[in-house]
Order: C-alpha cells, then structure tokens, then sequence
C-alpha cells in the first residue's frame, strides 16, 4: 500500500519554540552493557562512538507544537490521508463501525478509522486540554516534514542514545540502575499487559512532556511515554560495523529506527524503557504511542 501525504509551504519557514540542550558531544559506549537487550534488535556489541557537539529539544513536540506547523501549512498527515490509524485496544475512542479490528500477531492494537494526531483514541477523542502531551499518531514522514518546516532535523541514533544516557555511560535508564528510585520515574505499563493496566505511575496514555525529572542534560522523558523516531534505516547488524565517529545508520534500509520505549511497555512484553533499546517501523506507520524531538541542522 502506497502513502503519501499532502504538504503546502513545507520551507523552513517556520517557528520551531521547544527549549533546548546544547550538549558538547564526545565518546560515549553505546548498546546494552547489562544484558538486558532483545537479541533481534541489535543491541550489542557495545561499541564507542563518538558525537560531534548538537542541540536537541528538552522534550518531544506536543500538541500545541504540531498544531502550529499544521495551522501554518495545511499539512496532512499520514494518518488522516490513509484514513486511519492503530490504537491499543484499551485507549480506543472510536464508533463501532470505526473499529477495524486487531492486527494480525499483535491483538491488543486496532486498525481504528478517524484515529489520527488531533484524534489519539478515534473520532470520539480530541487533543482537548492536552497541548503539553507529546503529539502521536505521526510517521516518520510526518516527523520530517515538521523538521522542514522548523529547519529542524531527526536525531541520528547515536545522538539520541548519547542525549538519553544524561552523561551516564553504561547505564540502563537515564536517571540510572534502579526502576524506581524510589519513585516512578517513567510513563509505562503497570498491571497485567496487555488487558489490566493499574496506571500506578499517573497515566494510562500518553502523559504531559515534563512528567517526572529530567536526565543530566536537562531532557525529559527519553524513555517511556512515546516511542521516538530517529533519522536512522534500522539493521539489526549495524553495530558490528559502525564507524566511530558520528555513525548515521545503513544508507537504505525498510524501516527507521525509533527509540524510547512507550507507555505500553511492560517487563512480560516489551523492555525497551531503556538508554540502549531499538525498535523501528516503516516510515509511513503511524500509532497511538510514537512521536519524535528535534534536533538543530
């Protein structure tokens, strides 16, 4: 299935307002130190790496970040061109005769008709009273048209690694070791996943951009909340050939990087609320729990 999305004054013209990190750069060990990664993402070996000096925003775009760039442009998303989006079961706001149905593999998300970034659960949802959430529901196109309008760019996978870490190297989350310690200090799954989520860290979907703490480098919430696109092509076997110096990923590829980890993420099905964890998905796929930060060009 072919997509494609409408664009109208996509110029760099625009005005991209979310604070930022000037982070000096430097070497750091990227990929999983504590044996924590999911083998067919690719997370080993630990590699050095080392990232020239880059500004990065402090959070992921909100809702009243892409609600700017859509009301300049006229930008329509995948998501709203194709018609629909996928929703986990539980977020679901939609008619009945809206709801597709469960993707194959993967039952607790929906193919939801009218499910798109100003309608995050279906057409019985709005982004009302959300502005500070991170906008979802945007593919990785989506996200690049953004940055052209903002004269922005995606961060490249090493870079957002390094950013994550807050200068920590090695460790597993941005704050450290420990999940807890001694609070909730991410937006993931509590409950029994996929059907029962208890919601002890505060939110059952998406939460607002500056949830918690921030990491060393003053970013907030790299881990959980939304899966974060990267400029990246995804190859599980990258790592084994990366260059030192400001690697930018394989030159092709099906699928782009995404890093992060989400709010659907549980220790039974998807441990990716980590520093060094991957994932990716095809650069036209949209859901419910993916968004994207810039980085200055």
């Amino acid at each position: 299935m072919t997509r494609s999305a409408t664009v109208r004054g996509v110029d760099g013209s625009g005005t991209h307002c979310i604070e930022q990190a000037a982070l000096q750069g430097g070497r750091f060990l990227m990929g999983d130190s504590t044996g924590d990664g999911n083998r067919p993402d690719g997370e080993t070996p630990v590699h050095q790496v080392e990232v020239a000096p880059f500004s990065i925003d402090v959070t992921s775009v909100t809702n009243a970040d892409f609600a700017r760039f859509v009301d300049a442009t006229g930008y329509v998303t995948e998501a709203e061109s194709f018609g629909f989006s996928a929703v986990f079961h539980l977020a679901v706001e939609a008619l009945r005769d809206e709801i597709m149905g469960p993707a194959t593999g993967v039952p607790w998300w929906y193919g939801v008709r009218g499910a798109d970034w100003r309608h995050p659960g279906g057409s019985e949802s709005s982004v009302d009273g959300l502005d500070d959430h991170p906008a979802v529901h945007v593919s990785w196109n989506d996200a690049v048209a953004y940055c052209d309008w903002a004269a922005r760019r995606l961060p490249t996978e090493a870079e957002w690694e390094f950013a994550s870490r807050g200068g920590l190297d090695g460790a597993r989350y941005p704050w450290g070791e420990d999940l807890m310690a001694p609070h909730w200090r991410v937006n993931i799954f509590q409950g029994e996943f996929p059907n029962r989520n208890t919601s002890e860290d505060g939110w059952s979907t998406t939460a607002p951009v500056r949830s918690y703490e921030p990491n060393g480098y003053g970013l907030w919430q790299t881990v959980g909340n939304v899966w974060e696109w990267c400029a990246d092509w995804f190859d599980a076997s990258y790592y084994l050939r990366s260059p030192l110096t400001s690697p930018t990923g394989p030159s092709e590829g099906a699928s782009r990087v995404m890093r992060g980890g989400s709010y659907l993420c549980h220790s039974s099905y998807c441990n990716r609320y980590r520093n060094s964890a991957r994932s990716s998905n095809t650069p036209d796929s949209s859901m419910g729990n993916a968004g994207f930060r810039t980085v200055g060009i």
